[in-house]
Protein backbone atom coordinates (compact mmCIF):
# COMPACT_ATOMS: atom_id res chain seq x y z
CA UNK A 1 0.00 0.00 0.00
CA UNK A 2 2.77 2.27 0.70
CA UNK A 3 4.56 2.05 -2.39
CA UNK A 4 1.08 2.68 -4.20
CA UNK A 5 1.06 5.84 -2.15
CA UNK A 6 4.31 7.32 -2.89
CA UNK A 7 4.41 6.31 -6.67
CA UNK A 8 0.79 7.83 -7.18
CA UNK A 9 2.43 11.14 -4.98
CA UNK A 10 5.25 10.81 -7.57
CA UNK A 11 2.29 11.16 -10.60
CA UNK A 12 -0.25 13.51 -9.50
CA UNK A 13 2.54 16.03 -7.88
CA UNK A 14 2.59 17.44 -11.30
CA UNK A 15 -1.35 17.87 -11.99
CA UNK A 16 -0.95 19.49 -8.40
CA UNK A 17 1.93 22.00 -9.44
CA UNK A 18 -0.15 22.68 -12.96
CA UNK A 19 -2.94 23.93 -10.90
CA UNK A 20 -0.47 25.90 -9.01
CA UNK A 21 1.31 27.57 -11.75
CA UNK A 22 -1.45 28.62 -13.29
CA UNK A 23 -2.38 31.08 -9.91
CA UNK A 24 1.22 31.91 -9.22
CA UNK A 25 3.46 30.97 -12.44
CA UNK A 26 6.49 30.74 -10.20
CA UNK A 27 8.34 27.75 -11.65
CA UNK A 28 11.64 26.25 -11.27
CA UNK A 29 13.92 23.79 -11.95
CA UNK A 30 17.67 23.57 -10.28
CA UNK A 31 20.33 20.43 -10.55
CA UNK A 32 23.96 20.57 -9.41
CA UNK A 33 26.26 18.16 -7.49
CA UNK A 34 28.78 18.37 -4.52
CA UNK A 35 31.97 16.65 -4.31
CA UNK A 36 32.67 16.02 -0.71
CA UNK A 37 35.91 14.70 0.98
CA UNK A 38 33.47 12.60 3.25
CA UNK A 39 30.22 11.96 3.47
CA UNK A 40 28.74 12.57 7.38
CA UNK A 41 24.96 12.66 7.66
CA UNK A 42 23.68 14.09 11.42
CA UNK A 43 26.66 13.27 13.34
CA UNK A 44 27.08 10.21 11.77
CA UNK A 45 30.03 8.86 9.30
CA UNK A 46 28.58 6.93 5.89
CA UNK A 47 31.61 6.92 3.34
CA UNK A 48 34.70 8.25 2.05
CA UNK A 49 35.08 11.03 -0.62
CA UNK A 50 31.58 11.31 -2.79
CA UNK A 51 30.21 12.90 -5.66
CA UNK A 52 26.85 14.31 -4.58
CA UNK A 53 24.04 15.25 -7.55
CA UNK A 54 20.80 16.94 -7.01
CA UNK A 55 17.84 18.07 -9.54
CA UNK A 56 14.63 19.61 -8.15
CA UNK A 57 11.07 20.95 -9.64
CA UNK A 58 9.34 24.09 -7.71
CA UNK A 59 5.66 25.25 -8.51
CA UNK A 60 4.19 27.96 -5.80
CA UNK A 61 5.34 26.18 -2.58
CA UNK A 62 5.33 22.93 -3.88
CA UNK A 63 8.24 20.78 -4.71
CA UNK A 64 9.91 17.65 -5.54
CA UNK A 65 13.62 16.78 -5.20
CA UNK A 66 16.19 14.29 -5.92
CA UNK A 67 19.58 13.66 -4.20
CA UNK A 68 22.08 11.02 -4.22
CA UNK A 69 25.49 10.12 -3.68
CA UNK A 70 28.01 7.49 -4.71
CA UNK A 71 31.62 6.89 -3.09
CA UNK A 72 34.43 7.03 -5.20
CA UNK A 73 35.36 3.51 -3.71
CA UNK A 74 33.56 0.93 -2.37
CA UNK A 75 29.73 0.05 -3.47
CA UNK A 76 27.80 2.50 -1.34
CA UNK A 77 25.13 4.42 -2.90
CA UNK A 78 22.35 6.61 -1.61
CA UNK A 79 19.04 7.91 -3.53
CA UNK A 80 16.56 9.91 -2.30
CA UNK A 81 13.58 11.80 -3.17
CA UNK A 82 11.53 14.29 -1.01
CA UNK A 83 7.66 15.92 -1.89
CA UNK A 84 7.55 18.45 0.09
CA UNK A 85 5.72 22.25 0.10
CA UNK A 86 6.64 25.61 2.05
CA UNK A 87 4.23 29.23 3.60
CA UNK A 88 4.85 31.58 5.62
CA UNK A 89 7.89 30.00 7.32
CA UNK A 90 6.79 26.39 7.86
CA UNK A 91 7.68 23.24 5.52
CA UNK A 92 6.61 19.80 5.54
CA UNK A 93 7.72 17.06 3.64
CA UNK A 94 7.55 13.27 3.23
CA UNK A 95 11.48 11.82 2.62
CA UNK A 96 12.00 8.01 0.99
CA UNK A 97 15.54 6.85 1.99
CA UNK A 98 17.20 4.31 0.22
CA UNK A 99 21.04 3.42 1.25
CA UNK A 100 20.96 -0.28 0.20
CA UNK A 101 24.26 0.54 -2.49
CA UNK A 102 24.87 -0.92 -5.55
CA UNK A 103 24.33 -4.73 -5.76
CA UNK A 104 20.90 -4.78 -3.73
CA UNK A 105 18.56 -4.52 -6.67
CA UNK A 106 15.55 -4.91 -4.71
CA UNK A 107 15.14 -0.91 -4.57
CA UNK A 108 11.16 -1.35 -5.72
CA UNK A 109 10.53 -4.18 -2.44
CA UNK A 110 7.97 -2.40 -0.01
CA UNK A 111 7.02 -5.40 2.39
CA UNK A 112 6.88 -5.11 5.73
CA UNK A 113 10.17 -6.30 7.40
CA UNK A 114 11.92 -6.52 3.84
CA UNK A 115 12.45 -3.17 2.54
CA UNK A 116 15.62 -1.05 2.91
CA UNK A 117 13.76 2.46 2.57
CA UNK A 118 13.46 4.48 4.83
CA UNK A 119 10.36 6.99 5.32
CA UNK A 120 10.63 10.46 7.02
CA UNK A 121 8.35 12.81 7.37
CA UNK A 122 9.46 16.37 8.20
CA UNK A 123 8.66 19.67 9.99
CA UNK A 124 10.37 22.69 9.66
CA UNK A 125 10.24 26.55 10.85
CA UNK A 126 12.02 29.29 9.94
CA UNK A 127 11.87 32.31 12.46
CA UNK A 128 10.58 35.50 11.04
CA UNK A 129 12.97 37.51 12.36
CA UNK A 130 15.95 39.44 10.84
CA UNK A 131 18.02 39.72 13.28
CA UNK A 132 17.77 36.29 14.87
CA UNK A 133 17.14 33.88 11.88
CA UNK A 134 17.17 30.34 13.60
CA UNK A 135 15.72 27.71 11.85
CA UNK A 136 13.85 24.36 14.10
CA UNK A 137 13.05 20.71 12.46
CA UNK A 138 11.89 17.98 13.74
CA UNK A 139 12.21 14.84 11.66
CA UNK A 140 10.99 11.06 12.22
CA UNK A 141 11.20 7.49 10.30
CA UNK A 142 7.28 6.55 10.32
CA UNK A 143 7.66 3.31 7.69
CA UNK A 144 10.07 0.96 6.39
CA UNK A 145 13.52 -0.15 7.44
CA UNK A 146 13.12 2.17 10.96
CA UNK A 147 15.46 1.02 13.90
CA UNK A 148 12.91 -1.72 16.15
CA UNK A 149 13.29 -1.78 19.69
CA UNK A 150 14.22 -5.04 21.53
CA UNK A 151 9.99 -5.70 22.07
CA UNK A 152 9.43 -5.61 18.40
CA UNK A 153 7.99 -2.12 18.31
CA UNK A 154 8.93 0.59 15.87
CA UNK A 155 11.40 3.03 17.51
CA UNK A 156 9.86 6.10 15.34
CA UNK A 157 13.50 7.46 15.15
CA UNK A 158 13.70 11.23 15.42
CA UNK A 159 16.16 14.05 15.20
CA UNK A 160 15.07 17.54 16.38
CA UNK A 161 17.67 20.05 15.06
CA UNK A 162 18.30 23.66 15.37
CA UNK A 163 20.20 26.02 12.68
CA UNK A 164 21.29 29.41 13.22
CA UNK A 165 23.11 31.15 9.88
CA UNK A 166 25.17 34.01 10.27
CA UNK A 167 27.79 35.94 8.45
CA UNK A 168 31.39 36.96 9.12
CA UNK A 169 32.86 39.34 6.15
CA UNK A 170 32.36 37.17 2.90
CA UNK A 171 31.83 33.83 4.11
CA UNK A 172 28.35 32.54 4.95
CA UNK A 173 28.16 30.41 8.38
CA UNK A 174 25.74 28.03 9.84
CA UNK A 175 26.16 26.39 13.25
CA UNK A 176 23.53 23.61 13.73
CA UNK A 177 22.95 21.30 16.93
CA UNK A 178 21.16 17.86 16.52
CA UNK A 179 19.17 15.81 19.01
CA UNK A 180 17.44 12.35 19.24
CA UNK A 181 15.07 12.42 21.88
CA UNK A 182 14.14 8.82 22.79
CA UNK A 183 16.01 5.23 21.72
CA UNK A 184 16.53 4.84 17.70
CA UNK A 185 18.17 4.47 14.87
CA UNK A 186 20.64 7.63 15.85
CA UNK A 187 21.62 6.62 19.79
CA UNK A 188 20.32 3.91 22.12
CA UNK A 189 18.55 6.87 24.24
CA UNK A 190 18.05 10.94 24.77
CA UNK A 191 21.05 12.22 23.42
CA UNK A 192 22.61 15.09 21.73
CA UNK A 193 24.40 13.28 18.01
CA UNK A 194 25.63 16.28 15.89
CA UNK A 195 27.04 19.91 16.95
CA UNK A 196 28.48 21.43 13.64
CA UNK A 197 29.83 24.68 11.84
CA UNK A 198 29.86 24.77 8.09
CA UNK A 199 32.06 27.69 6.65
CA UNK A 200 31.50 28.14 3.07
CA UNK A 201 31.87 31.33 0.27
CA UNK A 202 32.67 31.68 -3.41
CA UNK A 203 36.43 31.65 -4.21
CA UNK A 204 37.68 33.37 -7.17
CA UNK A 205 39.53 31.66 -9.65
CA UNK A 206 39.54 34.49 -12.18
CA UNK A 207 38.44 38.18 -12.85
CA UNK A 208 34.64 36.34 -14.28
CA UNK A 209 34.74 32.56 -12.77
CA UNK A 210 34.36 31.71 -9.45
CA UNK A 211 33.87 28.42 -7.49
CA UNK A 212 31.32 27.67 -4.41
CA UNK A 213 33.66 26.40 -1.95
CA UNK A 214 32.88 24.97 1.46
CA UNK A 215 33.81 23.34 5.03
CA UNK A 216 32.01 21.69 7.76
CA UNK A 217 33.51 21.04 11.56
CA UNK A 218 31.29 18.10 12.82
CA UNK A 219 31.58 16.22 16.36
CA UNK A 220 28.90 13.58 17.76
CA UNK A 221 29.32 14.08 21.59
CA UNK A 222 27.40 10.57 21.79
CA UNK A 223 29.99 8.55 19.83
CA UNK A 224 32.54 10.63 20.61
CA UNK A 225 33.24 11.22 17.09
CA UNK A 226 34.57 13.80 15.07
CA UNK A 227 34.81 15.06 11.17
CA UNK A 228 36.64 17.75 8.98
CA UNK A 229 34.67 18.16 5.70
CA UNK A 230 35.67 20.16 2.47
CA UNK A 231 33.37 20.40 -0.67
CA UNK A 232 32.74 21.86 -4.16
CA UNK A 233 29.40 22.92 -5.43
CA UNK A 234 28.59 23.42 -9.06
Amino acid sequence: MKRIYFIACLFLLPVCMQAQEEKESKVSFDLGADLVSSYVWRGAYQTSAAIQPSMGLTVGGFSLSAWGSVPFSGTAKEVDFTLGYETGGFSVAITDYWWAGEGAYKYFKYSAHQTAHHFEASLSYSLPIEKFPLSLSWNTMFAGEDYYKADGKRAYSTYISMGYPFNIKEVNLEAEVGLTPWEGMYAGDFAVVNIGLKASKEMRITDGFSLPVFAQVLTNPEAEDIFLVFGLSF
